[in-house]
């Protein structure tokens, strides 16, 4: 099975497909300053079969790609992050240069 995964900006989301089939999104809130990963959702057909997982590291990549901090207010986006010590660095408590 292979995850292709499309930024779809009109919708503020990142879109995991399979065989034609939409198998999941990740939504996201961007600014010139953070983006939000506040909710995801991988179709039940398409669970445990690393749909989520494609649609985080896209995300994630997306975001170090254009420099920006992460606050992952999703519980599953927030805990890929947590177990992937590869992005940690991207988590908005760890990147200092942002301020209120």
């Amino acid at each position: 099975m292979t995850v292709s995964i499309r930024d779809a900006e009109e919708k503020s989301r990142f879109e995991a497909w399979v065989d034609g089939a939409q198998a999941g999104f990740a939504e996201y809130l961007r600014s010139d300053r953070l983006v939000v990963y506040p909710h995801t959702v991988v179709e039940p057909a398409f669970e445990g079969q690393g749909v989520g997982s494609a649609l985080a590291r896209a995300a994630l990549d997306d975001a170090r790609a254009r420099d920006l901090p992460v606050l992952a207010t999703c519980p599953f986006i927030k805990g890929w992050l947590l177990r992937h010590p590869e992005y940690t660095d991207l988590a908005y408590e760890n990147r200092s240069r942002v301020t209120d």
